[in-house]
């Protein structure tokens, strides 16, 4: 794959997810790297397991894209969510600048959910056959009836429109610009460093929640597999796993 390449675009006016549905054109196996799917109307869109994503339709960019990252290890996985999430934080920090990655791999603006990444790899054996990237990405609607603690969207943030299309496109070559560059360098380190630098909570002491309870804690740093790990008052660094600990806002 190079930059050069142009990804295949698949629309369509209402889906009840866009991972299911590239899931279901990619079934046998023929469906070129970064085919995207995108839909005006997600109807029951998915954020991480037992979550739900809001999307109002015609409103807001909705769409999945598949990569075939096979020479990554298991292990590895986790630099897929730290290009996706880069990738965005280049288109939307010029729009906004105060946008941040809340690890693992939501956007926020300020202290509002402004995107969600659902990220679904298929292996074999050791390694990624193939990638499935969901993103939901809040442009243009400014009504929020579902019972998510803290959504915003980018129109709300600048008080002007944002044309699906163009984030759509500014979003690829953002990614796939990114993507090339990093399996060229194989990189690893610095695409870690570049993640942390957007890092939600990078610094100061914040409270966070697990199954002991309430706890005051700063960033530590996160492991290659992506797991969190913070230091609390006290000095114990402690590892996260996703949704074992909350970030109390």
């Amino acid at each position: 794959m190079n930059q050069k390449e142009s990804p295949k675009i698949h629309y369509f006016e209402s889906l009840d997810s866009t991972n299911l549905k590239l899931k279901e054109l990619a079934k046998d196996g023929t469906l070129p790297e970064l085919s995207v799917v995108v839909t005006k109307d997600q109807t029951a869109g998915r954020g991480q397991p037992g979550n739900y994503w809001e999307s109002e339709a015609g409103k807001n960019l909705t769409f999945s894209v598949l990569i075939q990252p096979d020479f990554l290890q298991v292990q590895q996985q986790f630099c897929i969510t730290q290009l996706v999430t880069l990738a965005l934080m280049d288109v939307l920090k010029p729009i906004y600048e105060k946008v941040a990655i809340k690890w693992p791999n939501d956007i926020y603006a300020d202290h509002y959910k402004l995107a969600g990444i659902l990220i679904e790899n298929n292996l074999k054996g050791n390694s990624i056959s193939d990638s499935i990237i969901g993103i939901g990405l809040n442009l243009n609607q400014t009504l929020f009836k579902s019972n998510a603690p803290n959504p915003v969207s980018l129109c709300q943030l600048t008080n002007q429109p944002h044309p699906p299309e163009e984030m759509l496109k500014a979003f690829l070559s953002a990614f796939i610009s990114r993507y090339v560059d990093w399996m060229a360098s194989g990189n690893n380190e610095a695409l870690k460093e570049a993640y942390l630098q957007h890092l939600y909570r990078r610094s100061g002491w914040h409270w966070y929640a697990d199954k002991t309870g309430r706890f005051e804690a700063c960033f530590a740093d996160i492991k290659a597999d992506g797991h969190l790990q913070l230091r609390t008052r006290t000095n114990e660094i402690r590892t996260y796993a996703f949704k074992e600990v909350s970030f109390i806002l």
